[in-house]
């Protein structure tokens, strides 16, 4: 593990930022940290990169501090250095021979790479303060909510750039926006109070944890066809989910395999079509944290 923490344990005054944390971070992944406000997720963040010291426990990163890197989640730069100027001043701090031009663009900047930064939108510096961070190159990257004030095109190009990190960069990102962890995130940490209530792979995390449903869409009419599915034992709700369209939710998907066809057949539905429901995080995440 290239980052791990023993009974890591934060404090301010009487309130326990983090709770004896013991985190594992496997070499090369992405690890997404996820919790409601208040989890500990920022402090968390903070110790790692040594900006803040813990009351309690142990933390080893084994890479040198100046391979590890943080952007906070609401980056700030001098309003009169341009963009260029600003990952320049960055590369130059950090000693390396990385291109800015590349680093720019690949954070969706080129063409703003001469503005002054005073003009940037806050999502332009979410941008910039990511492109200052990797041209660094850090084998370590703690990003703190990377694509909070993104626009949808500025987060896919900001989620595909993580993307490309997995492997050649370990990254601990934090967010509320759970469609992003589940995408781009091979580990997930699950943190509320300040105690980590789950640390692994998310697809262990996601395995055997939602209620087992179908999404099911039907040309009209489509009375009655919720009834005569509710009548059924193997069912166990019905509700929309869209116009034409309910989430039947099954005790056992391999039963529902075989009998919903059939089932939906005697009720005279026009099924336009028919398919599982997929586990979610946000599923996962209300289930843990609730």
């Amino acid at each position: 593990m290239i980052v791990k923490t023993a009974s890591l344990t934060k404090r301010y005054g009487t309130h326990t930022a983090l709770d004896g944390v013991d985190l594992a971070v496997p070499e090369g992944s992405v690890y997404g940290l996820v919790g409601p406000n208040g989890a500990g997720k920022t402090t968390l963040l903070a110790l790692l990169a040594g900006l803040r010291k813990p009351t309690a426990g142990e933390l080893t990163i084994a890479v040198a501090k100046r391979k590890v890197a943080l952007l906070p989640d609401t980056p700030q730069f001098d309003p009169w250095l341009t963009g260029r100027e600003v990952v320049e001043l960055a590369r130059g701090l950090m000693g390396v021979a990385a291109d800015p031009d590349r680093v720019l663009a690949d954070a969706g900047l080129a063409d703003a790479a001469d503005r002054r930064v005073g003009g940037y939108s806050r999502g332009m510096l979410q941008r910039l303060g990511l492109a200052a961070t990797i041209v660094g190159e850090p084998e370590v990257l703690l990003l703190d909510e990377p694509a909070s004030a993104l626009d949808p095109a500025g987060r896919r190009e900001v989620l595909d750039l993580i993307a490309r990190m997995r492997g050649h960069a370990t990254v601990i990102l934090s967010s509320h926006i759970l469609g992003d962890v589940q995408e781009v995130c091979d580990t997930v940490g699950v943190l509320r109070a300040g105690r980590l209530l789950f640390q692994g792979p998310i697809a262990n995390l996601l395995v055997g944890r939602a209620v087992p449903a179908y999404r099911i869409k039907l040309r009209p009419p489509t009375d009655g066809v919720a009834a005569a599915l509710r009548a059924l034992p193997w069912v166990t709700g019905v509700e929309p989910d869209g116009p034409d369209t309910l989430r039947c939710n099954v005790s056992s998907l391999a039963e529902a395999e075989s009998r919903l066809p059939g089932a939906l057949a005697e009720a005279g539905a026009r099924v336009v079509s028919l398919a599982p429901l997929a586990p979610d995080l946000e599923d996962v995440f209300l289930e843990l944290t609730s």
